[in-house]
């Protein structure tokens, strides 16, 4: 049977970012309250998710002054491809942000981001990476209402 203290420093503990205010007031939270326990546990797991967008429709003026229609339009290869890359470096810019806050704090961070549906993406990598302990913010529209994440209680 493992001691009390190295079972402490086997819990995974992850933070879920995004752009958002209560994001990064979730993460503010957890190193003002678990500043200690996280600097002496695995690293502390920041992660994101890049939405993927669908581009199934993109809007099109239907003249000079008139409103808007949406064209059932295939966007070209070009847009969804500096979409993506958009999505992919503003990911990195919010964990590169979250890194420099958590490492004021002294906790070691690891950082990873995944491509999908964010409630879906957090569920799996709970799962994933084992985590015993998920932090996130909530703007309270309750996106992640159905969230079902095993083994994680909440």
């Amino acid at each position: 049977m493992a001691a009390e203290g190295e079972e402490e420093k086997g819990r995974r503990v992850m933070v879920a970012i995004d752009e958002s205010d209560c994001s990064r007031y979730a993460l503010e939270w957890a190193l003002d309250h678990l500043a200690e326990p996280l600097a002496s546990s695995l690293p502390l797991l920041l992660f994101t998710v890049q939405p993927i967008n669908t581009l199934g429709y993109i809007p099109a003026a239907a003249g000079y002054g008139s409103a808007h229609a949406f064209a059932a339009v295939p966007p070209a290869p070009g847009l969804i491809k500096s979409l993506q890359e958009h999505q992919r470096k503003a990911a990195l810019a919010i964990l590169e942000s979250a890194e420099e806050l958590c490492a004021k704090k002294g906790v070691v961070t690891a950082k990873v981001t995944e491509a999908g549906d964010p409630k879906e993406a957090i569920c799996e990598a709970v799962e994933k990476f084992k985590i015993n302990l998920l932090i996130m913010g909530s703007h309270g529209r309750g996106a992640l209402q159905s969230c079902s994440c095993r083994h994680l209680v909440c």
